[in-house]
């Protein structure tokens, strides 16, 4: 996968208000009274990572604390300069993670103070100093989700890699993929089985208003024996309203929904026998008022042509567009190269109210959408999804059971040719 030529990143840098550390008070012991036997309660007991005068610490690195007898009430990390670095605890508040990756060579400090149930409180603290600049290849990172726009309901979040991800190497990458919904709508991820592509979203789709906040924290961290990850990507994006486009094969018509409610019919051409266009749930991935089909490279190609008005739904270059040179089979006769054909005038409404994200249902063509073939997170069911991921699912996320396994599963197939078509008919 040519991961350069796909979408611009947007850093947005998320805020965090750091923790402050408290006083390191341990109280005066009660002197002993006659009668009085009781011995005085202990603090609790802190356990740090990195340890104590580490070196080599990646710059991926958390702050971890383990603790026995109480709760963590102040974390605070600060570089070699005394500089506080802001950090966010995770959700079981096992690490404490710093808001931007940690420079190269440099020595750092984290204290932190928990308090016990008797109200005594420990502060312990630890010193390391991150690794030098890695030599070690670097993976590159591609994050689908750009700050600072309006995504249909079925946006899912897509980072892909190039190379791929190994299967051992997975958990690490993804426990450092972070998402937050406002309202929450909680989900999770699930990985391409050939690791190319990991996909996240909720088990239904998202909420028309809802905010989504993403971060993938990957520079620096170790990626098997011989990588590191390139980039720490940072974005958030709003939902807007519902829209979806069912179509479908045997009457040849296109179904356009508004929040739930058919608001126009259109006649379409779909890809002819040689060329069948696929069936499944896909995601408008790009829009263009203007591009050109390539297909010289292509088994079945050997054209350029420049269209109007077209919807990118698959890497293997099937497209909604207008096609005024087949309007008289549209409705009636599939003579597209894999295209869903509309006419021109068609084709100008739906870029006028469709948005990348909005969900695109094919049925009853030839062939099945392959997973990784575009963002085909919705092409299963959540329980089959959810077998996608490398880590524990959250217990009220978990599948229901489920006998049959889902043909299409994103957890069970590869991803097409890397490089994706411009093709396109």
């Amino acid at each position: 996968m040519d991961v350069r030529r796909r979408l611009t990143l947007f850093a947005v840098t998320i805020a965090a208000t750091p923790l402050v550390i408290g006083a390191c008070t341990a109280g005066q012991r009660e002197a002993a009274k006659p009668g009085h036997g009781k011995k005085a309660a202990a603090g609790p007991s802190v356990t740090l990572t990195p340890a104590d005068r580490t070196k080599g610490v990646p710059i991926s690195a958390e702050v971890g604390a383990t603790v026995a007898g109480g709760k963590i009430t102040a974390v605070r990390l600060t570089d070699d300069k005394g500089a506080q670095v802001p950090a966010e605890p995770r959700e079981d508040r096992s690490s404490w993670v710093p808001t931007r990756p940690l420079k190269n060579s440099r020595t750092y400090t984290a204290e932190v103070t928990a308090t016990g149930d008797s109200g005594r409180t420990t502060t312990q603290k630890t010193t390391f100093t991150t690794m030098a600049k890695s030599t070690k290849q670097a993976i590159t990172s591609v994050l689908y989700f750009a700050g600072n726009q309006t995504y249909g309901t079925a946006m899912p979040v897509t980072v892909a890699f190039e190379p791929a991800i190994p299967k051992e190497a997975r958990a690490a990458v993804q426990r450092r993929l972070f998402v937050k919904t406002d309202p929450p709508q909680p989900g999770a991820w699930s990985w391409l089985d050939d690791g190319s592509q990991v996909y996240y979203r909720a088990p239904d789709y998202w909420k028309p208003g809802t905010k989504i906040s993403v971060r993938t924290g990957l520079e620096g961290l170790p990626i098997g024996k011989d990588a590191v990850g390139d980039a720490d990507h940072t974005s958030v994006s709003k939902i807007g309203r519902q829209v979806s486009l069912d179509i479908d094969n045997a009457t040849k018509q296109m179904s356009v929904f508004q929040e739930g409610k058919l608001i126009k019919k259109i006649p379409v051409s779909l890809g002819k026998a040689s060329t069948p266009s696929s069936s499944g749930k896909m995601v408008i991935m790009e829009k263009f008022d203007r591009t050109t089909f390539d297909t010289r490279g292509d088994p079945n190609g050997g054209y350029v042509v420049d269209v109007d008005d077209a919807q990118r739904l698959t890497w293997g270059g099937e497209f909604i567009h207008s096609a005024p040179w087949s309007e008289g089979e549209q409705g009636n006769t599939n003579v597209s190269h894999g295209c869903a054909n509309v006419s021109a005038t068609a084709a100008d409404w739906l870029m006028g109210i469709t948005k990348v994200g909005d969900l695109v249902t094919v049925k009853g063509t030839e062939v099945q959408l392959q997973a990784g073939n575009g963002w085909t997170a919705w092409n299963v069911s959540w329980d089959e999804f959810v077998k996608g991921s490398a880590l524990p699912v959250p217990v009220g996320l978990k599948p229901t059971p489920s006998s049959v396994p889902h043909p299409g599963a994103v957890a069970g197939g590869s991803a097409p040719a890397p490089a994706p078509s411009a093709s396109g008919g």
